[in-house]
C-alpha cells in the first residue's frame, strides 16, 4: 500500500457509454449482450481493479455513467508505458463472461491538464488478438488532488561538454 507522500492524486474516471458492440458468439442462449467494463492501471496500484455494473438494457449501445476514483502513482505521467486499461465483457447466462473488446488509454492522452478540468475521450475497441473491432467506448477523466510537476519532469541547465583541440592543448601544458 502506498503512503500519503507517494499517492499524490486520483484520476476520476466516468465510464459513459459504448456503441456498436458485437456479440462474440452465435450460441442459442447468448443472443443478448449484457456488457460491463473493468478498469486497471499500469503500473498497477490496485490489484482488484474496478468494474462497472452490468447494463441489461442497453444491448449493443450500453450506457453506464459509473464513476470511479482511480489512484495514480506520482510517476504515472513520467513513465511512457503508463496507461489505464479498459476491458469490455459481456455477462453470459451460461459460460461466464466473454471479452467484447479492450483499449488502453495512454498517460499522454490524459495529459497533465489543470486539476479539476474534465476531458472527454473516445477509443475504438480492440479484439483479443489486437485487431480493431466496430465498438467504441466513451469516458470522461478528471484529475483530483495536488500534482507536483517537479516530481514528474525536471529541467536541467548546463553547458555541453565537447572534446576538441583546445582541451588537448590544456592537458599538455
Amino acid at each position: 500500500m502506498l503512503n500519503n507522500s507517494e499517492r499524490q492524486f486520483t484520476l476520476e474516471m466516468t465510464v459513459v457509454s459504448a456503441q456498436g458492440l458485437k456479440n462474440p458468439s452465435s450460441f442459442l442462449f447468448s443472443h443478448r449482450v449484457r456488457p460491463f467494463i473493468t478498469i486497471t492501471t499500469f503500473p498497477p496500484l490496485n490489484a482488484a481493479g474496478f468494474q462497472t455494473r452490468v447494463d441489461d438494457k442497453g444491448g449493443v449501445n450500453p450506457t453506464w455513467g459509473d464513476k470511479f476514483h482511480v489512484p495514480i502513482h506520482h510517476n504515472f505521467f513520467a513513465n511512457r508505458y503508463s496507461c489505464v486499461g479498459l476491458h469490455l465483457f459481456t455477462k453470459r447466462l451460461i459460460g461466464g463472461q466473454a471479452l467484447l473488446g479492450w483499449c488502453h488509454i495512454p498517460a499522454a492522452d490524459i495529459g497533465m491538464p489543470p486539476v479539476g478540468s474534465v476531458r472527454q475521450l473516445s477509443y475504438r475497441l480492440r479484439a483479443a488478438d489486437g485487431t480493431r473491432t466496430h465498438g467504441v467506448v466513451n469516458v470522461r477523466v478528471r484529475l483530483e488532488g495536488h500534482i507536483h510537476s517537479s516530481d514528474t519532469f525536471t529541467t536541467v541547465i548546463g553547458i555541453p561538454v565537447t572534446v576538441g583541440p583546445h582541451v588537448k592543448e590544456m592537458e599538455s601544458t
